[in-house]
């Protein structure tokens, strides 16, 4: 019987989640009224023994973590990622067009499916830097309204259209935001939206989103139907994981990294040092040394949590025939020869171990052998942090497209996983893995 009451509470988690920066503080709120202290990366942090703490980097990025005792053995981490492809907005926004239209200047950010953005009400959410009181401030911003629309062209004009006539980003995803000629009326709108004076607006970070909420769909509710499920999905199912699992004697460490869909490239991405300089500074904070540190690395374990593709009702051709996974059929171990994905044997065996234990189904994913795909947060993530790791899905459809499907149950088998999974220590030792 699927658990109606958790995906109900991911499509809240995923309409409260407008941009990454959303995403992040609404992860960030659960933990505060779990109990969890923030810290900052700038000033000194002072852990005890049983200790619950977060900190964000980039107003986008987190990283949670638990403290059971002094001498924790590893560490048991899990990733997802807080973006999903969008247009960002560019900072001088507004483009007189054709027709006595007011448009939007923006870029796609990520690979998306750009038709699907067309002919549905979008707005723009993100952050804002302000000025306050003498300093620099950031704050998150979400217009909150029914505000733009991608016009697409009528087939009356373009006969070609449902035979996939291309689609420039330059002319033909520019959003249409007023009639007329409005100069600075994009930028008043903000100005309101973030309660400041115009002075002291200073910089945006805002991305276009789709205004259609999340819903379950099916004769049985049995699908979830919402923008962001790429990762969102994931990273709602490992925070519930996170903050329901019990203590063990390794410390658990939820990352929710922001830029994965760009390469990660960035500061608070998971090609950065924010996983490690987190988890250095636990390591000295509890007066723990380098041989500790390297100890509990070798004891340590990664979920590189990203949703996986599931075989398409209409074109089962694109996957491989052995390795399809289906919706609603449990979470997905995705492999990749060129490790593209980090998932082998050890790493395979170890969570799959979980999920048995659990009573949560596991199938497995490869591309076609003729079809590269993406990669993701392990195999960048353990380039900093040399540890065993899997890369992990849920199923869904219509990947990175402006609206999104994934089956219902399997938000539920990955919060059990998760749970189990973050309760447990990691160990190599002369006599086998221990979990």
């Amino acid at each position: 019987m699927m658990d109606q009451n958790i995906s109900r509470q991911l499509l809240t988690f995923l309409d409260a989640s407008p941009s990454c920066y959303h995403a992040a503080a609404n992860a960030a709120a659960e933990l505060l009224a779990a109990g969890y202290t923030r810290l900052y990366e700038g000033e000194p942090w002072h852990l005890a023994e049983g200790g619950r703490y977060f900190t964000l980097r980039g107003d986008s990025s987190l990283i949670a973590f638990r403290i059971p005792c002094r001498d924790f053995r590893g560490f048991m981490i899990a990733a997802g990622h807080s973006d999903s492809p969008t247009f960002k907005v560019r900072e001088t926004a507004e483009v007189s067009s054709a027709g006595n239209c007011l448009r939007l200047s923006v870029e796609p950010y990520g690979g998306m499916v750009m038709r699907s953005w067309l002919d549905r009400p979008l707005s723009v959410a993100g952050r804002v830097m302000v000025r306050e009181k003498g300093k620099v401030v950031s704050r998150l911003v979400n217009v909150d309204r029914d505000l733009l629309v991608i016009p697409g062209m009528a087939i009356h004009m373009d006969r070609e259209v449902n035979k996939g006539t291309a689609l420039k980003a330059n002319v033909d995803l520019l959003p249409l935001f007023a009639c007329g000629k409005e100069p600075g009326a994009f930028r008043r709108l903000i100005v309101e939206e973030a309660g400041v004076e115009e002075a002291d607006l200073l910089t945006t970070d805002l991305f276009l989103y789709p205004r259609t909420r999340g819903t379950l769909t099916g004769v049985h509710e049995e699908f979830v139907a919402s923008a962001r499920l790429d990762d969102l999905q994931c990273v709602f199912g490992c925070l519930r994981g996170f903050l329901a699992a019990e203590d063990s004697s390794s410390v658990p460490v939820l990352a929710v990294f922001n830029n994965e869909e760009v390469g990660s490239g960035t500061r608070q991405g998971a090609d950065s040092t924010f996983l490690t300089d987190v988890l250095r500074r636990v390591n000295g904070a509890m007066g723990r040394g380098e041989e500790d540190w390297m100890i509990a690395v070798a004891n340590s374990f990664l979920v590189s949590a990203d949703n996986a593709h599931a075989v398409h009702p209409a074109h089962p051709e694109y996957a491989d025939p052995s390795e399809a996974p289906v919706l609603n059929g449990g979470i997905v171990l995705k492999y990749n020869a060129s490790q593209r994905y980090t998932t082998d044997a050890l790493s395979a065996a170890v969570f799959s171990q979980i999920c048995h234990e659990t009573g949560v189904p596991v199938q497995r994913y490869s591309n076609r052998a003729d079809l590269p795909g993406g990669s993701t947060l392990g195999n960048i993530s353990t380039a900093h942090l040399s540890i065993p790791s899997v890369d992990i899905g849920l199923p869904q459809l219509a990947m990175h497209s402006a609206y999104e499907v994934a089956g219902t149950k399997d938000t539920e088998y990955l919060v059990r996983a998760m749970t189990t999974y973050f309760g447990r220590s990691f160990r190599v030792g002369p006599e086998g893995i221990q979990i």
